[in-house]
């Protein structure tokens, strides 16, 4: 059977950050609407819709802000990497002659600190946080101590890569945390888990992304420069609960879901690592980042510490990575954080990432999403 080829016709953003009473449906009909005007197209042409949300127990509720049409609308969750399944399952339904025009949406409103760690919700102390006993944050620690072990990385490219993101964030309008710290201010600020200091981590906030995609014979229609998904592929791990107990394990005794992934989407695109000129990496913390450099075959594990030295991963880079700061200077609302990140690749592709444009033209942007226990999700787009 053919399969049409997809495009994106347009993208939409509610900043990432804290808005009070806002609801998060509210926020997430806000980044549709702008992802719409961003394509000059009005909700009724919409054929159908994936709406992805942690927090939201029904997403689609969202067409009662939106408009009821009548459309099949979806729910999603599939932990961090939502965002990009509900990217994928959108560009799906065009490939396979479900719809025309279809939308990815995503929005969540968490509560402050680690998640399900709002001591007015779980009942914890002030301190519980500080001394490192979440798990989400204790993971993350334990990972990548055991990662710099084994392939001879130092706490300064951690430190490095989160300095980079916060500089990142300072140049891009929408983002949350737009206050750049040097890589000694946040080697120097209290660790939370060892070797993650603060700074190093991203953290739960609010906020919606919305993505306009088409079929690739439309594109045109409404936009003058689209930007075509060459693949999007999920892929998830092939451990059991070992997996999220166990991270010190050795981490090549077999592929994670993010190798999985990036090497099915390289397969469907055409295309290899050195093909990329812009990439968005799951930065729940510094360390994942690093790690991800590597699983996403853009460099041997070990190399990260060399290429952060050099300065590959800046705007001005041989690779640059994050280039809004990724979640480390936008926090991460689940449900929208993998469409902030196409957000960010198609205005580079297009040229309209201003102050934060990387030079050049830029031709093939990546995305990737890790979501816990162990779900991945890569996309590969091109002009």
């Amino acid at each position: 059977m053919s399969t049409a080829e997809v495009a994106i016709a347009g993208v939409g953003l509610h900043p990432f950050g804290r808005y009070g009473q806002m609801q998060a449906l509210e926020m997430g009909a806000a980044a549709a609407r702008s992802a719409l005007a961003d394509a000059g197209l009005d909700w009724s042409r919409v054929d159908t819709a994936f709406v992805g949300s942690y927090e939201v127990a029904n997403p689609d509720a969202i067409v009662g802000w939106l408009g009821l049409t009548g459309i099949p609308v979806r729910g999603v969750f599939n932990g961090c990497a939502t965002g990009g399944t509900s990217l994928q399952l959108a560009a799906a339904a065009i490939r396979h002659g479900e719809a025309d025009i279809a939308m990815a949406i995503g929005m969540d409103k968490h509560p402050r600190g680690a998640f399900a760690a709002d001591p007015s919700v779980a009942g914890l102390p002030d301190w519980y946080g500080r001394t490192g006993l979440f798990l989400t944050t204790h993971f993350f620690g334990t990972k990548i101590n055991r990662y710099m072990h084994d392939h001879g990385i130092s706490a300064r490219s951690l430190a490095g890569i989160a300095a980079k993101n916060l500089r990142n964030g300072a140049l891009t309008p929408h983002a949350w945390r737009r206050k750049a710290l040097s890589a000694r201010e946040i080697l120097d600020a209290e660790v939370v888990n060892h070797p993650l200091t603060r700074f190093m981590y991203c953290n739960p906030c609010e906020g919606a992304a919305a993505v306009v995609l088409c079929r690739a014979d439309l594109a045109r229609e409404f936009i003058s420069a689209p930007v075509y998904v060459r693949a999007s592929e999920l892929r998830s791990r092939r451990y059991g609960a070992f997996e999220l107990q166990n991270p010190s394990l050795p981490l090549d005794a077999v592929p994670s879901p993010t190798v999985d992934a990036s090497q099915a989407a390289y397969a469907a695109a055409g295309i290899g690592p050195a093909d990329v000129d812009v990439a968005q990496l799951q930065d729940t913390d510094a360390g994942s980042e690093l790690i991800h450099l590597a699983e996403n075959g853009f460099c041997a594990d070990g190399e990260q510490e060399q290429w952060i030295a050099e300065g590959a991963t800046e705007i001005g880079g041989r690779l640059p990575v994050n280039t809004d700061g990724g979640l480390i200077a936008n926090g991460e609302p689940i449900g929208a954080s993998g469409l902030r990140q196409i957000y960010e690749v198609v205005l580079q592709l297009q040229g309209r990432a201003g102050d934060r444009q990387i030079g050049g033209t830029p031709r093939v942007g990546y995305t990737h999403l890790y979501g816990a226990p162990g779900a991945s999700v890569v996309t590969i787009l091109s002009r």
